[in-house]
């Protein structure tokens, strides 16, 4: 492995972006100091003025393999995550086969490990059989879910019944539980009285703010009897953020309770105004929503609500997209355009650089324990999983630019700062042009893999 000093950069050191030289050895942060030169290494890269940033950490992707391959697989997905600056991705179980027991989970990971250039975690899925989970917790899954309160992709709604046990099993396995917060009954409820309404708008009615915040009351309600580990997906409503907020604010009293929620740049960047350019392009669960929920995210991001940005990166073809409201299938690719979109939004003002990195980076690795990995840290003795970006260099987003076998993207014509490089683990993986080997990610064992069975 060559050993690289990246000289003419900025950094974010020490809560203060400044002038900086970053020195990798043996695929870790070595030193980082105003001044290196006359260290001995391989190669030095001049960076030009361009900032040097922590990677980001993607803890919501669906690669689609095994089973829809055409749509993606480990390695198209893992390209796209690299070429956007992603270097960690968690891999979601709703699969052909989900991923929801201990052959499933080996079909999954034999394959990831064959084809991801990004180091990788996988989630187990929580079905019926719940007496599966600790078989997968010892498996080494990152965590649990996305757990569907509601029918979406994949067939892995659950009812009552099952997500209360299913959060007993969590709890005392130590495990944390990622939710997907939508409320079945409403959501029939609402689909009924819309059967006949295929406009688009009228997805978002089906899964309406209230199908989110009475789900999100439902899982707060279930983890606070059992004392599980919670995270929200992709939340997506003004309602959901001030139920969370609440929660977090009576945890922080009672010295009790972890509770962490994530937003996608899809709920972020597009709005309800996006219907009529997007059509059934711009159908996701959560749904669009209005720009009174969008301005509630972006205001949760600011003041700590919301924990992290994950893309939950859910490609399909064209062709499959094409047709009306109801029978298109739910779902956006956007693992390579998580970070542009952010950088762009920290170059207006939007987020402070600091924040920025928390979200996609540091807390990320907080939350799913990556930290003992050498994950999420800008720090000496840490991966060296990294981003040379420049915030002069904007450019269109274009679908015909992106890694995703999906081909499009709903973010069409907006803004990005994308990488110039991409290191993982002091590898440059992207320069340009993908130049990492197939099956070079490496898989990041969940904390409940035993220990003596970890060679």
């Amino acid at each position: 492995m060559s050993d690289f000093l990246i000289t003419n950069t900025r950094v974010f050191y020490n809560n203060i972006l400044q002038p900086g030289e970053i020195l990798i050895e043996d695929g870790k942060i070595k030193r980082i100091a105003k001044d290196l030169k006359g260290e001995n290494v391989d190669q030095v890269i001049d960076a030009e003025g361009a900032l040097t940033l922590p990677s980001g950490i993607d803890v919501h992707v669906h690669f689609r393999e095994p089973g829809s391959e055409h749509k993606e697989d480990w390695y198209t997905g893992s390209c796209a995550a690299a070429a956007g600056g992603i270097t960690t991705v968690f891999d979601h179980p709703n699969t052909m086969p989900p991923t929801i027991d201990k052959k499933s989970f080996k079909q999954k990971l034999k394959m990831a490990n064959r084809k991801s250039i990004v180091d990788f975690g996988i989630n187990g899925g929580v079905t019926k059989s719940v007496d599966k989970l600790p078989e997968l917790w010892k498996l080494g899954v990152s965590a649990f879910g996305e757990i569907f309160m509601a029918q979406s992709t994949g067939g892995l709604g659950i009812d009552d019944e099952i997500f209360h046990e299913a959060m007993k099993s969590i709890s005392n396995l130590g495990a944390t539980a990622c939710i997907h917060a939508e409320d079945e009954e409403i959501r029939l409820k609402n689909e009924s009285i819309l059967k006949k309404d295929f406009s688009f708008e009228s997805h978002s009615r089906a899964r309406s703010n209230l199908c989110e915040g009475i789900a999100v009351k439902k899982a707060l309600d279930e983890l606070n009897k059992t004392g599980a580990k919670g995270h929200f997906c992709h939340i997506s409503t003004m309602e959901a953020v001030g139920q969370i907020k609440n929660q977090k604010l009576l945890n922080s009293e009672k010295g009790a309770g972890h509770l962490t929620a994530e937003v996608a740049p899809h709920h972020l960047f597009l709005s309800t105004k996006d219907w009529n350019n997007l059509g059934v392009f711009g159908k996701m669960n959560p749904p669009l929503r209005d720009r009174r929920s969008v301005k509630a995210l972006v205001n949760a991001i600011n003041d700590g609500t919301i924990d992290m940005i994950a893309s939950d990166h859910a490609p399909h073809r064209e062709f499959e997209k094409e047709g009306d409201i109801k029978s298109a299938p739910s779902g956006v690719p956007g693992v390579e355009t998580l970070l542009p979109l952010m950088l762009v939004a920290v170059k207006r003002n939007l987020i402070p650089l600091g924040r920025m990195i928390d979200l996609t980076s540091a807390a990320p690795a907080r939350t799913f324990g990556l930290d003992r990995h050498g994950k999420g840290s800008f720090a000496e003795g840490f991966d060296a999983d990294l981003v040379i970006v420049d915030p002069r260099h904007v450019r269109k987003i274009k679908g015909d630019d992106l890694h995703s076998k999906a081909g499009w993207t709903p973010y069409e014509g907006m803004d990005g700062i994308f990488p110039e490089v991409t290191f993982s683990r002091g590898e440059i993986i992207w320069e340009e042009e993908i130049i990492a080997q197939k099956g070079r990610g490496e898989f990041l064992k969940g904390a409940g893999f035993p220990e003596e069975d970890d060679e």
